[in-house]
């Protein structure tokens, strides 16, 4: 299933990458895939696959869980948790 990814926070800056289209059939198949895919786009990247998995998940604007299944089509959006102090 193709997807658009849509990154925010942490994800967009570290990595320099708004969104983009991968192929997976659900939450948990994609991020690996899209680690890869950041550190193409941006070799320097710190991101590593627990800061993926640590992230808010939700698939067409509603909550989603790892293994959530994806259709063609479908936004993921990932939010990373945010620190404050």
């Amino acid at each position: 299933m193709m997807v658009t990814v849509k990154l925010f926070g942490l994800l967009r800056l570290d990595s320099g990458v708004k969104q983009l289209e991968l192929e997976a059939a659900t939450v948990r198949e994609l991020y690996p895939k899209l680690l890869e895919a950041l550190h193409n786009a941006q070799p320097n990247s710190s991101l590593t696959l627990k800061d993926l998995k640590a992230c808010a998940v939700a698939v067409n604007e509603c909550p989603a869980k790892p293994g959530a299944r994806l259709q063609d089509g479908d936004i993921v959006y990932l939010i990373p948790p945010i620190a404050g102090g």
